[in-house]
Order: C-alpha cells, then sequence, then structure tokens
C-alpha cells in the first residue's frame, strides 16, 4: 500500500527518477536546460509524493491561487504502479487538505479524469 505524504527536499531525486523513466512526454521537466526550474517549481508549489517501501511511485504538482482555488498541473504515477489507485490518493488528499477551495486538473489525458469521475468544467489554451 502506498504511503501518500507532502514532498520534502530530499524528495527530489525520486520524482526526477520517476519523471525521466515517463521518457519523451515529460521531457520538458527532465530536460538538462529545465531541471532547475522545475526543481525550484517543486518547492514553491503544492506536491505530494506517493511511496512504496521507500520509494517514490507517484507525485502530485499543484498550484494554488491564493485562497482562490487549486489548479493541479502534474500527476504521474510509474507504470508499474498504475491501476492501483494511486492517481486518485493523490488528488484526495489535495481536498482533505484544502476542503474550502476548488480544485482542478490541467489535463492532457481527458480519459484517466473521465475514469475518476470528475466533472469537466473548460479548457486550457497556450497563450
Amino acid at each position: 500500500m502506498a504511503i501518500i505524504r507532502k514532498y520534502t527536499n530530499t524528495d527530489v531525486e525520486g520524482v526526477m527518477k520517476i519523471i525521466e523513466l515517463e521518457g519523451e512526454e515529460w521531457h520538458d521537466y527532465s530536460a538538462p536546460e529545465n531541471q532547475d526550474k522545475f526543481k525550484k517549481a517543486l518547492g514553491d508549489c503544492i506536491v505530494y509524493v506517493a511511496v512504496v517501501d521507500d520509494e517514490i511511485v507517484g507525485f502530485s504538482r499543484s498550484i494554488k491561487d491564493n485562497d482562490l482555488w487549486i489548479v493541479v498541473g502534474d500527476l504521474l504515477v510509474t507504470p508499474k504502479f498504475r491501476g492501483r489507485g494511486i492517481g486518485k490518493r493523490l488528488l484526495d488528499v489535495i481536498k482533505d487538505d484544502y476542503p474550502n477551495l476548488e480544485t482542478y486538473v490541467m489535463s492532457d489525458n481527458d480519459v484517466y479524469y473521465s475514469k475518476q469521475e470528475l466533472e469537466r468544467v473548460g479548457s486550457i489554451f497556450m497563450v
């Protein structure tokens, strides 16, 4: 059973490892020229990790917009641990810790979020 807990700076290498395992799709974070920026973002955002046997197997990274809402920008679970409810638990802990704030997800995997029975409330566009 995965333990879900808040991210600490000692988790950075574990998070980077699962990002690198995803390959090209997550290359924006793992590219050498972006790694320092992403590592800083981990410290500045709301981040949770999923841990099994002292290994990070998933994480979520969200941005809190003052006391208006939370936007989940990243949700990733390693392939070996997918289908075990870890991603859902990473989302649920945000709602548990911030019950008075609406939480939204920026998605590039709408099928996953539909399976979680999340309500679609719009879309996002790059400027």
